[in-house]
Order: structure tokens, then C-alpha cells, then sequence
């Protein structure tokens, strides 16, 4: 067994001066989330360049028992990426595309290459890469599948599951499996990729990985929808679905309350329409044939869903521009809603068939356990997934909003697994969600994944206290000496 100084001295010679960070200053940035509800301590940040090099530094971990922690873009809304003390393991130089394959329609890069770097290498490929969300700009491949990343084209392509073909992962004793195969049929036992895709971490680090690629696609078209309620934006999507089929690429529900934050917030956006409206239904068709006539088929859908009532106004987006300002409205929501004062925030998913009524239920929930609480759930309806945020009623004092965070949480989570949803949609578990799922899983599920995490992680080194409580959580005096250190 090394000791933990003997161990970290050994990590920085691997890495070099490049790739160690452990002053104050330096290491900042890396230790607290997006949204600033967990912050974390670590003796140093390691920036790996290869994955020989992670591989050594986790066996380096392994012999000392220093726990680890991932990181990718430090996107994250969950605490996944927050450390428990150890070292935070930054993939960001780890950023080499590998391979691009246009006959066989894949990728193979490795964990730190930003979203949008991957995007554009494949367009300019002649393919499409179609994960997209917000923080592309910044978020990281090997966090987006370690969480299971979803965004706004799942309805489509699917999630970074079934995106992903193959990994590269580092495992907790510091082998290496190589399963980077662009395959799409291998039945040759289990499949190993799975565990990791959604595991934050937990199970062995990413550290690349073979991605699917489609035709990119050369007709394109963009509408906002406006209707009087959630019931007819699902009616609207049913109609789109049925008649577009695939080429349904995205379908987004906006409250109107979440028009008027973008509004009032975010420079540039403006109302596409002269009047206010309940609800939006942001639409996208795309297909890989030039001259597709995908307008037209918008065009009458959302024709004859205004002579039927069920939508009432509509605008088709007549350039690239435009279409770019109405995805601004929904891609601001998030942002603007921070200028609102305290936000408390849901990632779920139900059966696309009861969103209405799940909706209707939890505000009537909400508004009677905080009256004037401003509800805005916006959202991926098309595939199930809403982000049912709730602001703090008009002048209402922020803390005192904030600390309900946790009864608010566990009554409106009751009722998602009441309706058969899911808690955890898109954002994944990390240390947010780890009790909240251990109260609403069924035991036998639980036991699996603690089955699962001690077999591939027997000491509770990777990302220790996220998503399950592994084996670290039956040390004598572990817990209580990092919850010191937190």
C-alpha cells in the first residue's frame, strides 16, 4: 500500500507540469457545479494527456486509496463532478478526434473533446453528430456519456446511449478495456458499454469513444405553435408525428411564463407574436434530401390544426436567422430564469401520453404548498422529459424559497413515480438525486447496482458518494471524515 504523498508525487511526475494543478487559485474553478449547491476539496486537479497516463494515475490511486473524481466540462446540474476529497481526474486534454468514418457513419474521439468541436468535425465530414444542448459549447464527450446526456434532438436520434457504439475506459484498478468497435451488431455476451454510459463515473472513467453519425441533413424547417394549453400542444405532436415520421427532429413545450422571462432578460429575443398566448410548441422537421418538402407538409398540419382550434397561431421560420431566433427562446429559459430569483428545479420524465395531466397535478401540488410560486415547466415534450422549474413568488425572500427545496423535491417526485416517471431525465443522479432515488427504487434494483459498483469498484474509489452508495459507505469512519472535509 503506497501513502497518499508518496502516491500523488508519483501522479505529478506522470502527468508533468501541464497536467497537475494544486494551488488554491488554480484548483477553484473545479471544485463547485454549475448551479453552486455542493462544493467540494481535492489535494490536486490531474489533467491527463493520454490514456496511458489516466491508466497509470488510477493505479496510483488504486495502490494509496485515493478516491477519484471525473470531470469533464464542469457542466453539470447534479454534483456529479464535485470531488469528495482525492483528486478531481480533468479529461480536457484528452481532446484528439481519432477517427472519422463516413461509409461506416461513426466517430471515435476521446472524453475531452468539447460538443461543438464534434459537431463541426462531422459536418464538415458531410455527416451530422446530432447530440446538441445548450452547453455545448463547453461540455465534454466523456461527461456526456457518463451522464447519459439527452438535449433536443432525443426525440429523433435517442440520448448518448443509444449514441454510442463503443469505449475506451479506464477501470478502477487501472486496466484498460478496449472496446472501441463501430459495430452495429455484436452479440458476443454482454454488453459491457452500457454499464459505464450513465454511471457518472462510478464504474471506470471514459476516456474515448465510437459514436454514431447520420446524413446530415439539407432540408430544414423551424415553427413556433401557439395553443391554449398542454392537452393541445400533445394533440399537435401526435398530428406532426403520425404524418412527419422521422423527420419530426425536435418538438419543445414552452409555458408562457418562460416567453416572458427570455423577454424580459435576454437581450435580443422578442415575441414572434402580437399576442400573448398559454403555451408554445417549438417544432423542427429536417431530412437528408435537398428540396424535401417538409414545408409543405408543415404547412398543412399546422393549417388544418388552426381551422380545428387546436392551435392558435402559428410561424413558420422563412430563414436560417429566424429559425435561430426562435430556438433562442427556448434555449434562454435557463438563464433567464436566474434573474427571477431563487429557482427550484425538477429533471423528469413520464409517459409522453400523461405530461398534460402530470403537469396539472404538480402545479396544483406546488401552488398549495407555496402560494404564488411561478411555475415553468418547459421541455423536450416529445420525448417525455420536462424541466419543471419552479420560481419564487414575486418578492418573496430567496433563501427562505430555497430551503424548500428538499420537501418540494421529495412531493413532486412522489407524484413523477406515481405517474411511472423517472426523477432523473437527462441531468443523471450525481450527489442530488443518490437518497432521493435509494427512497423510490424498488430494493432489488438498488441491490443490483450496489452488486454492480462493488464488483467493478470494490474500495469505492471512483467518484465516491454519487449516484449509489458504494462500498466506501461501509468504512469505518469514511463518511463522517469527508463530510468534514466537504
Amino acid at each position: 500500500m503506497t501513502d497518499a504523498a508518496s502516491a500523488l508525487a508519483a501522479i505529478r511526475d506522470v502527468v508533468g507540469p501541464k497536467g497537475w494543478i494544486d494551488d488554491a487559485d488554480g484548483i477553484e474553478p473545479y471544485l463547485q457545479e454549475s448551479r453552486k449547491l455542493y462544493r467540494g476539496t481535492c489535494a490536486a486537479v490531474v489533467r491527463p494527456a493520454t490514456t496511458a497516463e489516466t491508466a497509470e494515475v488510477v493505479r496510483l490511486c488504486a495502490s494509496a486509496g485515493l478516491p477519484i473524481t471525473p470531470q469533464g466540462g464542469n457542466t453539470g446540474h447534479v454534483g456529479g463532478g464535485v470531488p469528495n476529497g482525492g483528486i478531481i481526474l480533468a479529461t480536457g486534454r484528452m481532446n484528439r478526434l481519432r477517427e472519422i468514418d463516413p461509409v461506416n457513419l461513426t466517430m471515435t474521439a476521446e472524453a475531452g473533446c468539447v460538443l461543438a468541436d464534434l459537431q463541426a468535425a462531422a459536418d464538415e465530414a458531410g455527416c451530422l453528430f446530432p447530440l446538441s444542448m445548450a452547453s455545448e459549447g463547453s461540455c465534454q464527450l466523456g461527461g456526456n456519456l457518463a451522464s447519459n446526456a439527452g438535449g433536443i434532438a432525443v426525440l429523433r436520434y435517442g440520448n448518448a446511449r443509444e449514441l454510442t457504439l463503443g469505449l475506451e475506459v479506464v477501470l478502477a484498478d487501472g486496466r484498460v478495456w478496449n472496446g472501441l468497435r463501430g459495430l452495429r451488431k455484436d452479440n458476443t455476451g454482454y454488453d459491457l458499454k452500457q454499464l459505464f454510459i450513465g454511471a457518472e463515473g462510478t464504474l471506470g472513467i471514459i476516456t474515448a469513444a465510437v459514436v454514431k453519425l447520420f446524413p446530415r441533413p439539407k432540408s430544414r424547417e423551424t415553427a413556433l405553435a401557439a395553443a391554449r394549453d398542454p392537452q393541445a400542444v400533445l394533440d399537435l405532436f401526435s398530428r406532426l408525428r403520425d404524418v412527419a415520421g422521422d423527420t419530426l427532429t425536435a418538438f419543445e413545450m414552452m409555458p408562457r411564463i418562460a416567453v416572458d422571462f427570455t423577454i424580459r432578460h435576454i437581450d435580443g429575443v422578442r415575441d414572434p407574436f402580437q399576442k400573448r398566448h398559454p403555451t408554445y410548441a417549438l417544432i423542427e422537421m429536417t431530412s437528408p434530401r435537398p428540396g424535401d418538402p417538409l414545408r409543405e407538409t408543415l404547412e398543412e398540419i399546422l393549417g388544418q390544426a388552426l381551422d380545428d382550434g387546436l392551435v392558435e397561431d402559428a410561424v413558420i421560420a422563412s430563414s436560417g436567422a429566424q429559425a435561430a431566433e426562435l430556438w433562442r427562446i427556448r434555449e434562454s429559459i435557463p438563464e433567464a430564469q436566474k434573474h427571477e430569483g431563487g429557482s427550484i428545479k425538477h429533471d423528469i420524465s413520464v409517459p409522453v401520453s400523461r405530461i398534460p395531466e402530470f403537469l396539472a397535478r404538480a402545479a396544483r401540488l406546488v401552488e398549495a404548498e407555496i402560494p404564488g410560486v411561478r411555475v415553468c415547466a418547459f421541455g423536450h415534450v416529445g420525448d417525455g422529459n420536462i424541466h419543471f422549474n419552479l420560481s419564487q413568488p414575486v418578492d418573496a425572500d430567496r433563501d427562505a424559497f430555497l430551503a424548500r427545496w428538499h420537501s418540494i423535491n421529495e412531493q413532486v417526485n412522489q407524484l413523477v413515480t406515481e405517474f411511472g416517471g423517472s426523477i432523473a431525465a437527462e441531468h443523471g443522479v450525481g450527489r442530488l438525486k443518490r437518497d432521493q432515488i435509494a427512497a423510490l427504487k424498488p430494493t432489488v434494483e438498488l441491490d443490483m447496482m450496489r452488486l454492480i459498483k462493488g464488483a467493478l469498484d470494490p474500495d469505492g474509489l471512483l467518484n465516491p458518494g454519487k449516484v449509489v452508495r458504494g462500498p466506501e459507505a461501509e468504512r469505518p469512519g469514511m463518511m463522517a471524515a469527508r463530510k468534514s472535509r466537504a
